[in-house]
């Protein structure tokens, strides 16, 4: 445990796996916005070998104590010798460092591994964030990266007002876009193509009957009913989908073994099988209004099956359990046209060296107006019918 003086009121110390913090005490302050912040899902990549310093994760976790000694705060932190599994992409950067004959890795990246959802990075309880935590923090983390010879620190996805606030503090800020399926009150899955206009509506029927006459049928099984076996099999098919790409997943089958032990209540599970054979599956996590979508795979291509899978089904089960919002994950134009909105994401950055902190800064301001034309842009192309089109 390394620790490290910040603000006289508040210590931190970095710790170097999850299991040294209480899962109690992480979930309290983690609360229940996002599964994936979750102490069983953080502890399940890193027992099942997931994030170690051999994957590139090393955990070097923040747990802020008052002068009580008590945690007021905790910091997902990793360190990391590579920027896979990351989705905010700064392959670039170490590119122009290795040009120049710098070291870009190691660097600290706070962040929830191999998932690109948007969440509280710095977890603390009810109204306890402000600016003089996030200062104290910041001034920990920085000197975490001077004494390791890291060369910078990432927050990715965190929520505006935490970015805005470490932007405040002196990280840059780096805009982003996902596409987000919103729950308008639909009574039921019919409802929300009533809410598009013709051409989009049909073309969602086609597509699903088109799922329909290749005599594929769905199983909505919820995390407690998943068996070992359906465990293994939908692992086969996560690991297929990277395999025809010559790549293999990030993720074990221990790791998913794992969560559908300690967090079941999170879980969904929608496979997908032709007769009596699965041939796909989608694993979804949940909290009490979102639904995310994660982890799919497939046996073979069949036409349309990942939209019904992935999108339509889960659409479904959104709004029957009435969930306010689908965050299908990053990228994905194709989205759109399926009723997935536009929206901002965020990250933050401190750059060590000041020359190139300077450069990263200028071309995050031109990033952010292209971001912001393609998001305006990608919001005239949704499919919903204006008020004037009759059904």
């Amino acid at each position: 445990m390394q620790q490290h003086a910040m603000d006289p009121a508040l210590t931190i110390s970095f710790v170097s796996s999850i299991a040294a913090i209480p899962s109690a005490q992480w979930n309290r302050l983690a609360g229940d916005d996002s599964p994936f912040l979750r102490h069983e899902f953080l502890l399940a990549l890193e027992t099942s070998g997931c994030t170690t310093a051999r994957s590139g994760w090393q955990p070097r976790h923040g747990v802020i104590k008052n002068r009580d000694g008590v945690i007021v705060a905790l910091l997902p932190l990793y360190e990391k010798d590579n920027s896979f599994g990351e989705y905010v992409f700064d392959w670039s950067w170490a590119d122009a460092y290795r040009t120049h004959g710098l070291a870009y890795y190691p660097k600290l990246v706070t962040a929830v591994p191999f998932t690109p959802s948007t969440g509280a990075r710095l977890l603390t309880a009810g109204d306890q964030q402000n600016g003089l935590l996030i200062k104290a923090v910041v001034d920990g983390v920085q000197g975490l990266a001077a004494g390791m010879s890291a060369s910078s620190w990432h927050v990715l996805f965190p929520g505006e007002a935490e970015s805005q606030a470490l932007k405040d503090a002196g990280l840059m800020q780096r805009r982003g876009c996902q596409f987000h399926w919103f729950n308008r009150g639909y009574r039921d899955f019919d409802g929300f193509l009533g809410a598009l206009n013709s051409r989009k509506r049909k073309n969602v029927r086609k597509e699903r009957a088109v799922v329909d006459q290749q005599g594929i049928g769905f199983d909505v099984i919820e995390g407690p009913d998943v068996t070992p076996e359906q465990w293994e099999r939908f692992y086969h098919f996560y690991q297929n989908t990277y395999r025809v790409r010559g790549r293999q997943g990030y993720l074990n089958l221990e790791f998913f073994l794992a969560i559908g032990q300690s967090m079941p209540d999170n879980l969904t599970l929608i496979l997908a099988h032709a007769g009596r054979q699965p041939i796909a599956g989608a694993l979804f996590f949940k909290s009490k209004t979102r639904l995310f979508g994660r982890y799919w795979g497939s046996l073979d291509d069949y036409r349309f099956l990942h939209f019904e899978t992935c999108f339509y089904r889960a659409i479904d089960y959104a709004i029957q359990q009435g969930m306010a919002v689908f965050d299908a994950g990053a990228q994905g134009e194709h989205k759109i046209q399926r009723g997935f909105e536009p929206v901002p994401t965020w990250s933050n950055h401190w750059i060590a060296h000041p020359a190139f902190g300077d450069a990263i800064a200028e071309f995050l301001e031109r990033e952010a107006l292209y971001i912001q034309r393609y998001m305006d842009e990608a919001a005239t192309l949704l499919p919903f019918r204006q008020e004037s089109e009759s059904n």
